[in-house]
């Protein structure tokens, strides 16, 4: 499935695939359906801001920080409070969670308005992140607690596991680079604003990371801090290259 199916309200065949990724079928549809419907759908199609993600984005949030936080707590049982927060935020961040909804195809179920659909929003890091959280609070309200942590856990096991093998969360791709360029007696890099296009509910923007005054990276996101983020992993593969 992809950006140009229709925008109709889903139906039990569209999304049986998700169901599939996630390991069940939802005994009531109507929670998969809400957690996949964006605000801007629901402004272009005369719904009540109610019948997006929103609320449930909220609730999801806490069930993920909570079935995260006990999994780290007991897999890490020497580490400090402060690890263990680094841990959690590391796995809990936007970037995370749009990587494993990429991951189960999440973006390409998504109900959204046309503004958001030509600037292929549906794909940002911010969108995917804030469904996926809609998605963990219908699988709870549909299937309790426990259930969901176990799904919360299957999704989460490349990361997890990641994180246990280095004994705590993976460094930032700023921190990286400005270790990296600090450790050749360089300057910390520094991020300059390209252009913020696209409408208020999803823009797009795009940032240079200069080091010296030379662009060395750059990367776009719906979020500035997402574009710096993607700027400097562009700048570590490229700096990498040069060694």
């Amino acid at each position: 499935m992809g950006s140009s199916r229709d925008n109709s309200a889903p139906n039990r065949a569209s999304t049986k695939a998700l169901e599939t990724a996630l390991g069940f079928s939802f005994k009531d549809p109507s929670l998969l359906h809400q957690a996949l419907v964006h605000l801007s759908y629901c402004n272009e199609h005369g719904l009540e801001p109610a019948d997006s993600y929103e609320r449930m984005e909220f609730l999801g949030d806490a069930v993920l920080e909570l079935a995260v936080s006990t999994e780290i707590y007991l897999r890490f049982p020497d580490a400090d409070e402060g690890e263990l927060t680094k841990t959690r935020s590391s796995l809990v961040r936007r970037e995370t969670l749009a990587k494993i909804a990429r991951r189960i195809d999440l973006g390409s179920y998504l109900f959204v308005g046309k503004g958001v659909e030509t600037t292929n929003g549906r794909q940002q890091d911010s969108l995917l992140a804030a469904a996926f959280e809609a998605l963990i609070a219908a699988v709870y309200i549909d299937q309790g607690n426990e259930f969901t942590r176990q799904v919360i856990l299957r999704l989460f096991d490349t990361e997890l596991a990641q994180a246990q093998q280095s004994g705590g969360p993976p460094e930032s791709p700023k921190s990286l680079l400005q270790e990296l360029v600090q450790g050749q007696g360089l300057n910390p890099p520094t991020y300059d604003l390209v252009s913020s296009e696209g409408p208020d509910h999803g823009p797009v923007f795009t940032v240079n990371v200069l080091v010296n005054g030379q662009v060395v990276g750059t990367g776009a996101g719906g979020k500035k801090s997402e574009a710096e983020g993607a700027a400097a992993r562009a700048a570590l593969a490229a700096l990498t290259e040069q060694v």
